[in-house]
């Protein structure tokens, strides 16, 4: 497959561009008229913190200034400390007062967020399983104009629970210091009493609502009256999500032809360490024995032919093309600053936003990687072959990066990044693989691109695993030298 997608060449306004992520008011793309509340539903253990920060994690990185409230942090807070499933009964009458008082607490922070904070959209995670509380979120949408669209999961596979259970229910907040076994035995039991009052919705009395219900994970769907763009990328993304164990590759291509004279751009090949780059990557992919390894590249050549040692199919994607230097092409940096220094001065001040003259910004790489990361998400193992801009855009999405740290990730040449999503967690486990050359720049070039490697040794070496935890920013991206 390949993807048609092409470079967009608007018009250039290097700081006029929409702000991302967490931005300042002024500058936030409107993406929709009315501020949305996305309310999550479903019993414990159902997988509703996962999907609040990911879906979170996604719809900042396309642009749409989202912020997650727990409720569950709220009522934490509030009560001086967790002593059993009791306090979820709903003969309970004093913990049904603070719990009710912690989601009105959160509403109030979201109504901060969405009315005076320049927010798109806030992400209302809770429970939320009787159709009083979502009424009570409903006239507070309502009073205030907010769009509200509810997500709810369902699950009655008793392994998958489980799973979700032992793998971070147990470990969280309310049983620090518990014994495993008394934790998982406490949270089963708080499970049993939110079932006795939970009312799922349901077409006949709530058809006049906008939702989608994700059953087991993802194997069925119901969706009901969506209502807008928004609401329509959050169906289209959460349909494509899944939790089967698997990991995704990236890797810039071998150095190439032009990285030996400091040039940025171009269509060049592979050098000659480059070539040695492409076996050796081959002989490592070979030696691990993924299963079912897919292979993506650019269009481009140098891509390409890292590939194709591989002796695997592979698939070009117009989308991984490396960032369009416009005017700038086949410039070395010290040449782009003698010949466009207003432009080289402007990069300096905005790298996300600014677009090279009949090029691109790292924004519009965003905009046309939005697909590959549906692609992704959709994909088992997947080893992607591409550039420097790319890798640190899809970087961002994977690291819950700003796009004040986007573009000044460090992904050197001739060095693997193997993710592994951790399902039901808020985790992603990283391991770098570099492969071992010596590298010395050559005098009077500036840049990564000036890079040259005198001697190859087939050998990798793998960096010790470690567990980055997004919300932390703390990634072994920033491996290498710029």
């Amino acid at each position: 497959m390949c993807s048609s997608l092409g470079n967009s060449m608007p018009h250039r306004g290097s700081l006029s561009g929409p702000s991302r992520f967490q931005s300042p008011v002024a500058c936030v793309p409107r993406l929709t008229n009315s501020p949305s509340i996305i309310v999550l539903v479903g019993l414990p253990a159902r997988g509703k913190t996962y999907i609040s920060k990911k879906l979170t994690r996604y719809l900042n990185w396309v642009g749409v200034a989202t912020k997650v409230f727990n409720v569950g942090i709220y009522r934490r807070k509030a009560t001086t400390s967790y002593k059993s499933f009791k306090f979820f009964h709903h003969d309970n009458e004093e913990a049904m007062k603070i719990r009710k008082q912690c989601a009105q607490e959160a509403l109030q922070d979201v109504q901060t967020y969405l009315s005076h904070e320049g927010g798109q959209v806030a992400v209302f995670d809770a429970t939320n399983t009787t159709r009083e509380r979502r009424e009570m979120i409903m006239n507070f949408a309502n009073e205030n104009g907010y769009k509200v669209f509810f997500v709810e999961s369902v699950c009655d596979d008793k392994d998958v629970i489980a799973a979700n259970i032992q793998e971070v229910k147990v470990s969280g907040p309310d049983y620090q210091g518990c014994n495993k076994d008394a934790a998982m035995d406490d949270f089963v039991k708080r499970i049993a009493l939110y079932e006795m009052t939970y009312e799922p919705l349901v077409d006949d009395l709530d058809k006049d609502l906008s939702y989608i219900k994700i059953i087991n994970v993802g194997r069925q769907f119901l969706v009901n009256k969506v209502m807008d763009h928004v609401q329509s990328r959050i169906v289209y993304y959460l349909m494509n999500i899944h939790i089967q164990p698997r990991s995704i590759y990236l890797c810039r291509h071998g150095e190439s032809e032009l990285n030996t004279k400091g040039r940025i751009g171009g269509d060049s090949g592979l050098s000659l360490n480059g070539k040695r780059f492409a076996k050796t990557l081959a002989q490592f992919i070979n030696e691990q024995n993924i299963k079912e390894l897919k292979v993506w590249t650019s269009q481009m050549k140098r891509t390409i032919q890292t590939a194709e040692d591989l002796g695997v199919p592979y698939e070009q994607w117009k989308a991984l093309n490396e960032i369009d230097a416009g005017v700038c092409e086949e410039l070395t940096y010290e040449k782009i600053q003698e010949k466009y220094p207003e432009e080289f001065a402007l990069r300096d001040q905005d790298k996300f936003h600014y677009r090279y003259p009949k090029g691109e910004s790292y924004q519009d790489v965003v905009h046309r990687l939005e697909p590959v990361i549906m692609e992704l998400e959709r994909q088992e193992n997947v080893l992607v072959i591409c550039h420097q801009a790319v890798i640190r855009c899809l970087l961002a999405y994977f690291l819950d990066k700003t796009s004040g740290e986007l573009p000044y990730q460090r992904c050197p040449l001739h060095v693997v990044l193997k993710l592994t999503p951790v399902a039901y967690g808020e985790c992603l486990s990283i391991s770098i693989l570099h492969f071992s050359f010596t590298i010395r720049r050559e005098e009077g070039r500036g840049g990564e691109g000036g890079a040259k490697i005198n001697k190859c040794n087939p050998s990798t070496n793998l960096y010790p695993c470690f567990t980055c935890r997004l919300q932390d920013r703390n990634d072994p991206s920033q491996c290498g030298s710029r």
